[in-house]
């Protein structure tokens, strides 16, 4: 039967794209990425011989992105899914997907409001219903519609929408920007229906929208889902907060850079393996931070980190700005083995099976659909020499874009949160600081797998961020008989068990692990192997 499903929620949360184009010596580049989050100069585009701005994509056009404002009218937001359709995203319904994704829109302003209807368009009182909101939507999206008559029936009854974009759906639908229709050559079904080949005389401004549209549909996860339609609201529609860093800075980025690090500069230039990197990062879209992170994890050098450390952490050049992410508010486990979860107890859970095995826990699964599914993850945990101070360094696999396989691990300092099971971490990573607010949402007596939940921001990168990762201690799913739990503690995250990305756990020959000499692990429980 068909469906109209409102979802209210009072949470909010943030993850940054950017595309910066100015100009600076000889070479097209962008500065360093990390895991999990960040790829900081995306797209940016630098020239020696002649000073020059490159098109700041149409996404970016609004100039100032005010707070959102509560007694403002809200964005209506009509999807149409076909009736039992199934994505990609491991085989979830759509119509279950699109629900959701109203859910994560509420995360970003309250007055995105997004109703999911399906096309069984048979019962009276939900085509009246249906029809009413197409009425006032700014904006429909269409996804995997085929069959004849709903194609008719959309073709008829969505005239005065001033913003339609179709997904995966037939080609006799057309797409709308801005109250014009967007011509695409239909002999092409790349991306589906709103991706094509567009008309040179177009506006260039809704070429960038649909481009940027496109490229995000294509990667088919939840994040990028939402991401599609933020574009579309904050070209055509209002403002939309956290898009605010996505705009060039233009020749004040560019006398920054120059005047406070030039030897940075040219030495990034002059060192082969800097300058491949940005090279390579020129070649990535802004908003592809898989393609941003491997360009760096496969070029990453000294030389590439002093150049991020002076134009982005010391000053900033790019003038951008990022908070970690309030919401979803996510609570902290309480118990453990029946006794009430205290700070010791907590960072014993983190350090997981290190002692026990060569590291705490090895990574099954994660929510980020940028940086959570890299391969052969290894996590230690470890109390340090130091009084209070304790430890984190992941331990991760890249294959480089020269085919080589290599390791990569990084360093965070972690303090506790005032609430057990909550905690913060930092770290130094090629040039930048990034913070991040974690929680143990849930651990197992047995310590045969664990769910933390993460936010964090990569501050003057303008990148905030948001994931979960699954572990155990071989790398291997949890039990089916496990399966309510974990879904159950997914929830509590505002995650669906097929956002999570699988971890390929094989060939992962040689990790780099150990700790430092005179760090210490566990204090109060006890790990034992089956």
């Amino acid at each position: 039967m068909a469906m109209a499903i409102e979802l209210k929620s009072s949470t909010k949360t943030a993850f940054y794209f950017q595309n910066h184009q100015f100009p600076i010596p000889n070479t097209a580049f962008s500065p360093p990425s990390r895991l999990r989050k960040t790829g900081y100069f995306s797209g940016a585009s630098f020239s020696l011989r002649k000073t020059g701005f490159g098109t700041v994509s149409a996404v970016l056009e609004r100039k100032e992105t005010p707070p959102a404002d509560p007694s403002a009218p809200p964005v209506r937001i009509v999807a149409l899914v076909g009736d039992g359709s199934v994505s990609p995203l491991k085989c979830a319904p759509w119509v279950e997907v699109m629900l959701h994704t109203a859910q994560r829109l509420k995360w970003v302003d309250e007055g995105f409001q997004m109703l999911v209807f399906t096309d069984n368009l048979h019962q009276s009182n939900t085509v009246q219903t249906l029809q009413t909101e197409l009425n006032r939507a700014d904006v429909l999206v269409i996804v995997a519609v085929t069959k004849q008559d709903s194609v008719e029936w959309i073709q008829a009854n969505s005239e005065n929408i001033p913003n339609i974009i179709c997904f995966d759906s037939s080609p006799v639908l057309v797409n709308k920007l801005g109250g014009s229709f967007v011509h695409t050559d239909t002999r092409s079904d790349f991306f589906g229906k709103i991706a094509g080949i567009y008309r040179k005389q177009a506006n260039q401004s809704v070429n960038e929208v649909v481009k940027t549209v496109s490229e995000a549909w294509r990667r088919h996860n939840s994040d990028d889902i939402r991401f599609c339609i933020l574009v579309i609201i904050n070209a055509y529609i209002k403002p939309v907060q956290i898009l605010k860093n996505l705009r060039a800075k233009g020749f004040s980025t560019l006398s920054c850079m120059v005047s406070n690090c030039g030897p940075q500069i040219l030495n990034c230039l002059l060192d082969p393996g800097c300058r491949k990197a940005l090279q390579c990062l020129n070649n990535c879209s802004p908003v592809d931070q898989v393609c941003n992170y491997r360009c760096i994890a496969s070029y990453e050098s000294p030389a590439l980190e002093a150049f991020s450390l002076c134009v982005l952490q010391k000053h900033n050049c790019i003038g951008l700005d990022a908070e970690v992410p309030e919401e979803p508010h996510v609570q902290p486990m309480t118990q453990f083995r029946g006794k009430d979860l205290c700070h010791e107890t907590a960072e014993d859970l983190f350090i997981g099976w290190l002692g026990r095995r060569e590291w705490s826990w090895r990574v099954v699964a994660g929510q980020n659909p940028a940086y959570d599914q890299f391969p052969c993850q290894y996590q230690l945990f470890y109390r340090g020499k130091a009084k209070g101070s304790f430890w984190y360094e992941p331990v991760f696999q890249v294959k480089t874009l020269e085919g080589k396989v290599v390791w990569r691990r990084r360093r965070y300092r972690v303090k506790r949160g005032k609430v057990e099971g909550t905690f913060f971490f930092s770290v130094l990573d090629n040039g930048v600081v990034s913070n991040e607010a974690w929680t143990i949402v849930d651990v197992c007596d047995d310590l045969s797998w664990g769910l933390f939940h993460y936010h964090g921001a990569a501050r003057v990168a303008g990148q905030a961020y948001s994931g979960a990762v699954l572990v155990s201690p071989d790398g291997e799913y949890p039990a089916e008989e496990e399966r309510g739990r974990l879904v159950s503690a997914l929830e509590e995250c505002g995650i669906k068990e097929w956002e999570m990305f699988t971890v390929n756990n094989f060939s992962c020959r040689d990790p780099p692990l150990g700790i430092p000499d005179g760090s210490s692990l566990h204090k109060m429980i006890e790990v034992k192997e089956d």
